[in-house]
């Protein structure tokens, strides 16, 4: 009993010193997405779904809940993040060729569609980012016409 006693306090111990060390914030500009929104040009009601839904860990700026001060969660956390950047980050967008662009734009659309976006585990914490059906359709059909104007408005003329 006193060795597992002294394993516990030192858990603790560790624990408690862990909480004084933590990941890199993403914590950039909200502004950096401003190329992505013009190019796209969303509506009102899929821009919300942009911010409740997908800026978190697509974008250059992060809104951090208050347990994401939580060590281990703050890890937890930069990993989703540092993952969604790099499948495809809205802050980047002019960094991306024409044809990345588009293909970025038909990834969103199907991850959207087959409902493996947002993550589960970011909408136990965020239910506010939980799409509805007809928020679906709004991204939908939003992407369709990005796709289509984006396509014609880099035609040559």
């Amino acid at each position: 009993m006193k060795i597992l006693k002294k394993i516990l306090i030192l858990l603790l111990v560790v624990f408690v010193i862990a909480q004084f060390f933590g990941p890199e914030k993403n914590d950039g500009d909200i502004t950096s997405v401003k190329p992505f929104l013009q190019a796209t040009n969303p509506p009102q009601d899929v821009m919300a779904v942009l911010k409740n839904s997908c800026f978190d860990c697509h974008s250059d700026h992060t809104r951090y809940p208050w347990y994401s001060k939580i060590t281990p969660i703050n890890y937890w956390m930069a990993d989703h993040i540092e993952h969604g950047k790099r499948d495809f980050n809205m802050s980047k967008w002019d960094d991306y060729s024409d044809k990345q662009k588009d293909h970025k734009l038909e990834e969103l659309a199907e991850e959207v569609k087959e409902g493996h976006m947002p993550l589960p585990s970011y909408t136990w914490g965020h239910s506010d980012a939980k799409l509805s059906n007809e928020q679906i359709e709004a991204v939908e059909k939003w992407i369709k016409m990005a796709r289509v104007f984006y396509i014609f408005s880099k035609e040559p003329q």
